[in-house]
């Protein structure tokens, strides 16, 4: 007999089902239902947040929660509008599920599409940001997939009230299949849920490296995701000095709880007199701890600063999520380029420079999965890319990398229409030639006359 995670699991693999064939203006139907409900029941949301809160802080209190999980985890009315904006802004992205991605004619009368299809039911752990639930859930809906939730048990009450909210509406929208999202709640669940590779199509997790690391060793199910956000910033030689102040700045202290926050700046040695004193001025004014190497330790402490430490090795390569930032003094942009492929997570570096040539180099020889020029790392999301929300940032090569909209949740399938076409006609020595011919031709034109 099934256990009663399995029935969760089953129920919404096979609403994934009818889910991929629904029509997108009864999906947007439901996306408008979503964020009504959200809007009409604020109360209930942040009441429940309350009580994670403070529960929260209890935890923090004995050592078991730091202060940047905690700010993962508190919403207010401005994080709820976001929720809100961020489901109509997916109502407004075009209906991916069913775009031709290629037509080509095989012979006269047999033609072959290739069509975006969504990948069926896709399982989301997270841990404290109880946002994430609104984000997921509706790229997921508009997109054709079924989910399950896992979030922490620190958002508990907060997961709750909002998966709850956002699942009366869908299922009130007449049309939408029962049971296509699931939420589940327990630290148990997370090891049975990994184990049902039979049902679950692609696995997203989102939390710390260590959290991440966990999920991806232990489960036959494929993974979307990065384990950690080791961002960096090069300051060059031929940097604007305005620009670079403004950008590392932003970059590590607007908020620097995400995986997009830059934790070690780098910066030429050309410019390091003129640029870093400046700079290591506004992030201790703004409560940065400063782990510096060597020749920037040496030369800060010269123009009189005082608060700062001396990095370890273990330094470079470590997702602080707080207000610490490593710094190291390179000599070349040649050496920058190899620090960041070597200690980096490959998820978003950038470089602050006005020479072309330099530039060009730092985009070709990054391996990350988005490089900025004369930008903050942290417009890496996939709001601020204009996905309408995003299901996470991945940096894997294969699927998709980067921040990570519906195009992440998915896959294609192959249509061959013919008219009694056998490949005997095409074997032998009789065999017919394939055409093999590109075509200016969409599924759909073809699927409303079938």
């Amino acid at each position: 007999m099934p256990t009663e995670i399995e029935k969760k699991v089953i129920t919404a693999k096979n609403a994934s089902i009818e889910l991929a064939s629904l029509g997108t203006e009864l999906k947007n139907r439901a996306l408008q239902a979503m964020a009504e409900a959200l809007d009409r029941q604020r109360a209930e949301i942040l009441e429940a947040n309350a009580k994670d809160l403070r529960a929260a802080e209890e935890l923090k209190a004995t050592g078991k929660l730091s202060q940047a999980l905690i700010d993962r985890l508190k919403l207010n009315n401005s994080k709820i509008e976001g929720m809100i904006a961020g489901i109509k802004d997916v109502i407004n992205l075009e209906d991916p599920v069913g775009e031709t991605l290629s037509a080509l004619e095989l012979d006269s009368g047999l033609t072959l599409f290739q069509v975006r299809a969504p990948i069926g039911l896709i399982g989301v752990i997270f841990e404290s940001r109880p946002d994430v639930v609104p984000q997921i859930m509706s790229l997921c809906l508009k997109s054709g997939n079924s989910t399950i939730f896992k979030g922490g048990s620190e958002a508990k009450e907060s997961n709750r009230a909002i998966f709850k909210i956002l699942t009366e509406a869908i299922e009130a929208t007449e049309g939408l299949p029962k049971g296509a999202f699931q939420l589940m709640e327990t630290r148990e669940e997370v090891r049975d849920l990994l184990a049902l590779d039979a049902y679950i199509d692609l696995l997203i997790p989102r939390g710390s490296n260590e959290f991440v690391k966990f999920i991806q060793e232990n489960t036959k199910i494929p993974v979307l995701g990065h384990t950690s956000g080791i961002c960096h910033i090069y300051v060059d030689e031929f940097a604007e000095l305005e620009t670079a102040w403004k950008v590392c700045f932003d970059a590590k202290v607007q908020y620097p709880a995400v995986c997009n926050a830059i934790e070690t700046l780098l910066v030429d040695r050309k410019i390091a007199e003129t640029f870093l004193p400046k700079m290591a001025e506004m992030y201790l004014k703004a409560g940065v701890e400063l782990r510096c190497d060597e020749a920037s330790y040496a030369l800060l402490k010269e123009k009189g600063l005082s608060e700062l430490s001396k990095a370890r090795e273990e330094d470079w390569e470590l997702e602080y999520n707080d207000l610490i930032l490593a710094i190291k003094i390179v000599d070349s942009i040649k050496e920058a380029i190899k620090h960041i492929n070597l200690h980096g997570s490959h998820h978003s570096d950038g470089i602050i420079s006005k020479n072309a040539e330099r530039k060009r180099s730092f985009i070709g020889l990054v391996d990350s999965s988005s490089v900025m020029v004369n930008a903050s790392t942290r417009f890496a999301d996939g709001y601020r890319y204009g996905k309408g929300a995003e299901v996470g940032i991945s940096t894997n090569k294969i699927h998709s990398r980067g921040p990570t909209g519906m195009e992440g949740l998915l896959i294609y399938k192959y249509i061959l229409m013919g008219k009694g076409h056998i490949v005997a006609d095409y074997s032998g020595k009789a065999a017919k030639p394939f055409t093999h011919r590109k075509l200016e031709l969409k599924f759909k034109d073809i699927n409303g006359k079938l």
